[in-house]
């Protein structure tokens, strides 16, 4: 079975900037799409990014585009998240995820059959 595990949250100044990390064991990613979602308390579980399995195709939501960067090293086994320009309202749980998919992302998260703990994100301001 595939796990994956988030690491790189923490408490950050809005304006400042991390880098999440999700490392897959079982199996290698590169024919698992995968996708970051982030849900605040109290709040719905809400897509962030995703990427194609080969890593030649992304897409971010627009709440966060232009701020986040997803990106995988295969050879590695992870995907990254780099979020710059943090608000206040990027605060989070943040979930890594991934599906077979050879060519295809999604942006919904029932799309995605396996999750990992998840990694707490907060700004302030």
């Amino acid at each position: 079975q595939v796990q994956l595990v988030e690491s790189g949250g923490g408490l950050v100044q809005a304006g400042g900037s991390l880098r999440l990390s999700c490392a897959a064991t079982g199996r290698t990613l590169s024919n698992y799409a995968a996708g970051w979602f982030r849900q605040a308390p109290g709040k719905e579980r809400e897509f962030a990014a995703a990427i194609s399995g080969s890593g030649s195709t992304t897409i971010c939501a627009d709440s966060v585009k232009g701020r986040f960067t997803i990106s995988r090293d295969n050879a590695k086994n992870t995907v990254y998240l780099q979020m710059n320009s943090l608000k206040p309202e990027d605060t989070a749980v943040y979930y890594c995820a991934a599906r077979r998919s050879t060519f295809e992302v999604s942006t919904v998260g029932n799309d995605y059959a396996y999750w990992g703990q998840g990694t707490q994100v907060t700004v302030s301001s």
